[in-house]
């Protein structure tokens, strides 16, 4: 009865793209695999914050507390006081005047795009936004519509030809998470208000890392990147937040995030803040990366150049570096002789990246050393040569 399992499995097999779990004895910068200690170049954890010890004594005490989980939905009695504080620090973080907390980051993009359109309704994306942005628009009974990836002119293309449609809802991810380079923000904010639209901005990637000039009406993120936690996020004006916890179905229908989740993300919020040679340190290592991975000319998905804000500063670059290597077999290949040298790096493949375009990819965090990164870009040379 199940036959068509084997049969799916095989194919995913035949076709380099069958997956597997590596169990992992340890986290952080360094990483124990099959009693093998690794390099670890492909973790959210952006800013070393999951390993602070203020994290972990945060999450310790409300652990002790409040116990291993919320126990039930936000609206049951899920909701603690660590909960409530974690919603007002990131409020106040993203300069908006509420926010509220989803179990996960898919999670919040799927109860709020499913929440805020109607059949009447048309969504448009970036095209290489994240799989939760799709999905929850497949989800929602509104006319989905795609725009070339980072093309304004693709974007207002889409919005003239779109004016029949009660709300237009315009959805980018900031970074990007499989090439690395960021959103138009402010651009795509200025076009939105030209025809109407709203905006949603997903800082999956972003928060605590990249802060893009821009005033989207929506502000989505999670915990558990660069927070070093578990859980996604909505921020935006009271009344939006209130209009979710009465409508988004994954945040009525789900358990809360257990208190000590949010303890930490609370605490991991407060070091951003009293520690700023962290994201110093950390876009210190994107530089170094970026210059070492051009010099090896190697197919890099995206140009990191730094761009100027309106201000004239320049802004910050993502820690995500893409090597598109194409075919799925070399790539996995590639991955498991960096693996064998001592360094752990992912290999991307469809259908989460588009049918040749499989790729390593690569995360800079700001624990990482000048000497660990310079070893990994020579790895590279020697194992894809230019």
């Amino acid at each position: 009865m199940l036959e068509f399992i084997d049969q799916g499995l095989a194919e995913l097999k035949q076709a380099g793209l069958r997956r597997s779990v590596k169990t992992a004895n340890t986290s952080g910068r360094l990483i124990e695999i099959d009693g093998k200690k690794l390099l670890n170049f492909c973790s959210n954890n952006y800013l070393g914050l999951a390993h602070h010890p203020k994290v972990i004594e945060r999450a310790t005490i409300a652990l002790k507390e409040f116990g291993a989980g919320a126990t039930g939905s936000p609206l049951i009695c899920g909701w603690t006081k660590y909960h409530e504080g974690l919603t007002k620090k990131l409020a106040a973080y993203k300069n908006r005047e509420a926010a509220t907390l989803f179990p996960t980051g898919y999670q919040a993009n799927l109860g709020t795009i499913t929440a805020l359109t109607t059949e009447e309704d048309t969504i448009i994306i970036d095209r290489l936004n994240h799989a939760s942005i799709i999905d929850a628009c497949r989800l929602s009974k509104a006319k989905l519509q795609v725009y070339k990836h980072r093309d304004l002119a693709s974007l207002e293309a889409v919005l003239k030809r779109s004016a029949k449609f009660k709300k237009r809802l315009i959805v980018t991810d900031i970074v990007f998470s499989m090439d690395g380079d960021l959103a138009l923000l402010a651009e795509i904010v200025e076009l939105a208000r030209k025809y109407n639209a709203i905006t949603m901005a997903d800082y999956a990637h972003a928060t605590g890392v990249v802060e893009l000039p821009g005033e989207p009406e929506i502000i989505m993120g999670t915990l558990s990147k660069a927070l070093g936690s578990l859980g996604g996020f909505i921020a935006g004006d009271a009344k939006l937040i209130d209009f979710l916890r009465n409508k988004a179905r994954s945040y009525i229908y789900s358990t809360a995030l257990p208190p000590s989740a949010c303890a930490a993300a609370l605490a991991a919020l407060e070091v951003i803040e009293t520690e700023p040679g962290r994201k110093k340190r950390l876009q210190q290592n994107i530089c170094l990366a970026n210059t070492l991975l051009g010099n090896l000319r190697l197919n890099v998905a995206v140009s990191k150049e730094p761009r100027r804000s309106a201000s004239g500063s320049l802004e910050q670059q993502s820690p995500i570096f893409p090597i598109i290597i194409g075919n799925n077999e070399r790539t996995m290949r590639v991955s498991q002789q960096l693996f064998d040298r001592g360094f752990f790096v992912s290999a991307i493949r469809p259908p989460t990246v588009p049918d040749g375009e499989a790729r390593l990819r690569i995360t800079i965090t700001s624990e990482h050393t000048k000497e660990e990164i310079e070893c990994l870009a020579s790895s590279l040379r020697e194992l894809i040569p230019a």
